[in-house]
């Protein structure tokens, strides 16, 4: 089974400083029918005016990566990092028995755009930790680069929960086919271009939910990004 969901239907919120499209039901806009899709429960693409950010809050229990496409995340967190975080790195913070963080943007006159990913852990309670790696466009580029693993092989991200996560760049006859397996769920998110996903013609922001299937094929891209989640059922 699969199902396209369109940029243009996700929630939206404009804070102002903070202009924010949801996947899922997050803080005040809430869809029953899209609280989240296997294990993944979260993905925001958050615009950060210069100058400002989220202060100081704390999460638990939750497997948190950051994805920068444009402009740098600053992060500080209460393990006593401070970190800059540029397009083609990966962040993963895994919240655990508890973690305060801040995000911000202090570059003038250039905004911060990124994806915060929630992904439900398969452990519980373990002490809060910190990893991010860089992933060079050439190893994106025409393929689908495993950036998060639950055992962080190909030099992947390690994350506490029954997922991985791909990258990909697509352009031109660029193409793409990952075999599935039916027993679990797959998360196709488009970040920036257009792209057919199994015949499907996709935009920036589209989405497509995969139950039950057993390929995938990414072809005719242009100028396209796009992150695939292989998750629990």
């Amino acid at each position: 089974m699969l199902t396209v969901r369109k940029s243009q239907d996700r929630g939206h919120a404009d804070h102002g400083w903070l202009n924010s499209f949801h996947s899922f039901s997050f803080a005040g806009y809430y869809d029953p029918a899209h609280m989240g899709f296997g294990n993944l429960r979260v993905i925001n693409e958050d615009r950060i005016a210069p100058g400002t950010g989220f202060g100081t809050h704390g999460h638990r229990d939750m497997e948190i990566i950051s994805y920068v496409l444009s402009g740098e995340l600053a992060h500080k967190d209460s393990m006593g990092n401070i970190k800059g975080i540029p397009p083609g790195d990966v962040q993963r913070m895994s919240a655990g028995t508890g973690v305060q963080h801040s995000e911000f943007n202090h570059a003038a006159g250039q905004t911060t755009h990124f994806l915060q990913i929630w992904i439900e852990p398969n452990v519980r309670g373990i002490p809060p930790s910190y990893e991010q790696k860089t992933f060079a466009e050439a190893q994106k580029r025409g393929a689908l680069r495993l950036v998060a693993s639950p055992d962080g092989a190909q030099d992947s991200v390690t994350i506490h929960a029954d997922a991985a996560l791909y990258a990909g760049l697509l352009d031109g006859e660029e193409a793409v086919a990952l075999t599935l397996d039916p027993a679990r769920k797959t998360y196709v998110h488009l970040v920036r271009g257009a792209l057919r996903a199994n015949g499907n013609v996709l935009s920036g922001g589209d989405a497509v939910l995969m139950e039950q299937e057993t390929a995938l094929s990414l072809t005719d891209g242009h100028d396209a990004e796009v992150l695939v989640f292989d998750l629990a059922a």
